[in-house]
């Protein structure tokens, strides 16, 4: 066999990578707009079927039969879960599926480690990397699923001497990398990996419920660091560009949202939210007083004459499936001439782009959907902007109180509104635990309940009202 025949497959594979590759920087590009955020998952997907292909076929013959079951389970496994999920469970799936590549990327870096030969010390020490890394990304994602599920509390769990503690572990994990390296040593490799295990819960617990979507977001960045250090370890070069695709686009978004919620990345990681409020937040006195109602009725007289609409989208609004009841309102309100618009806080819901997402789902359209930026400073020409289910994004104590935890932070100011109409199920602090003075504002007007219900009871009022007034 010449030369070039063994190198045929190899030569095939890498040109097969290397499309698979552009498929992915082509998926990265579609998913930043709701537009081509379809396209974006085709390329992604086509990407990803042909890495596969690519690389089952440079060892066809030496293929375990278990490898070809494993594919399929898993196929089977991700189909399920992606069509089973609800739009208020992604944010927890996602966590989820973070910690399967790191879970991945340690038992990889072991069955390495167990192998007839001894790695050679560059191999060792991209074996500790990877496997450290993938035991912080499997631990801390875990964490953050139960987070985001409820199964753990939202709120911060601060730990006397925190940062000390982070860095003891860190000096620890860097010693046992030096003696894995210098030996090859098993139980050094798995000292590290069980640091490192109790590190990445560590990180997470410490991070409260306003910061949430940055940590799925960061997490999303360590599972293609760990991906990078894994094609570091298998000599596989479609495995190191995806994940240094995959780290650094979460580690450019992470960045990007702490600095739209006016908040350091380091301190979101290592400090946690609210870890170190004001010494006035002791004596700060909590807003007080008493909240005005709004029914259905009275609501769609008032939209029915007004000329602007701003709807602003939180959470409550995913899990009432509300987005078509939404979707609706927006319709019924432009049919009678009101200009209607959506506000998109960078940290609204519990995922990046999750307002965005459940909008498209609902087929509103995206010209109508704007960012805060884009928006905050129409509020005072407003004369509706209606709150589904969102607290702590349009909370004026971030603006109004230096002691509150959120000081700081950008918000949507729905307050400078002439009329702000929040709907909330009741008057319950917000994910991050945090009373609001919107809803005791003269301007605000609550509307309680379901925000499906809701929403559905003021569409069909001010479709009623119109066809009494057609009647007459």
């Amino acid at each position: 066999m010449t030369e070039l025949a063994v190198k045929t497959p190899q030569l095939l594979a890498n040109a097969a990578y290397l499309v698979a590759g552009v498929l992915f920087i082509l998926a990265l590009r579609g998913l930043s707009s709701q537009e081509t955020a379809r396209r974006g998952n085709t390329y992604g997907v086509v990407g990803m079927l042909i890495a596969i292909a690519a690389t089952l076929s440079l060892n066809l013959s030496g293929t375990h039969p278990l490898v070809a079951v494993a594919i399929v389970v898993a196929a089977v496994l991700g189909a399920t879960m992606a069509l089973r999920v609800g739009m208020t469970a992604m944010p927890e799936m996602v966590a989820l599926l973070h910690s399967f590549v790191g879970l991945a990327a340690v038992l990889v870096g072991f069955s390495l480690q167990v192998a007839p030969s001894a790695p050679p010390l560059a191999e060792r020490i991209e074996v500790f990397i990877d496997v450290w890394i993938g035991a912080i990304t499997t631990t801390g994602s875990v964490i953050a699923f139960l987070k985001l599920r409820g199964s753990v509390s939202g709120r911060p769990l601060l730990l006397p001497a925190r940062h000390f503690l982070n860095l003891a572990m860190l000096i620890a994990s860097i010693v046992l990398g030096a003696l894995y390296a210098s030996g090859g040593a098993t139980w050094s490799l798995g000292a590290g990996t069980a640091i490192a295990s109790v590190l990445g819960v560590h990180l997470v617990v410490a991070i409260g419920g306003a910061d949430m979507p940055v940590v799925v977001s960061m997490l999303n960045s360590y599972s293609g660091w760990t991906a990078a250090a894994a094609g570091f370890m298998l000599q596989n070069d479609l495995l190191i560009i995806t994940g240094a695709l995959v780290g650094s686009s979460g580690a450019i978004l992470s960045y990007i949202m702490c600095r739209a919620m006016n908040r350091s990345i380091w301190n979101v990681i290592f400090g946690g939210f609210g870890a170190a409020p004001p010494k006035a937040a002791a004596g700060a006195a909590k807003p007080a007083g008493d909240v005005q109602e709004i029914d259905a009725a009275t609501l769609a007289a008032r939209l029915r004459a007004s000329r602007s609409v701003i709807i602003v989208p939180g959470y409550g609004m995913a899990v009432a499936r509300a987005q078509h009841a939404v979707r609706e309102l927006t319709e019924v309100l432009r049919a009678a001439g009101v200009v209607v618009r959506f506000a998109i806080h960078p940290v609204a819901g519990r995922l990046p782009g999750h307002m965005n997402v459940l909008l498209a789902e609902a087929s509103v359209p995206y010209d109508i959907v704007l960012e805060m930026d884009e928006i905050n400073a129409d509020f005072p020409s407003t004369d509706v902007a209606i709150v589904i289910g969102a607290n702590d994004i349009v909370n004026p104590a971030a603006e109004d109180d230096p002691s509150s935890p959120i000081a700081g932070m950008p918000v949507l100011q729905v307050w400078k509104s002439h009329l702000v109409i929040v709907n909330k199920r009741s008057r319950a602090a917000g994910y991050a635990g945090i009373d609001n003075p919107l809803f005791y504002k003269p301007v605000t007007r609550m509307l309680f309940g379901d925000a499906k219900d809701a929403i559905e009871k003021v569409v069909a009022a001010f479709k009623a009202e119109a066809s009494s007034k057609a009647a007459s």
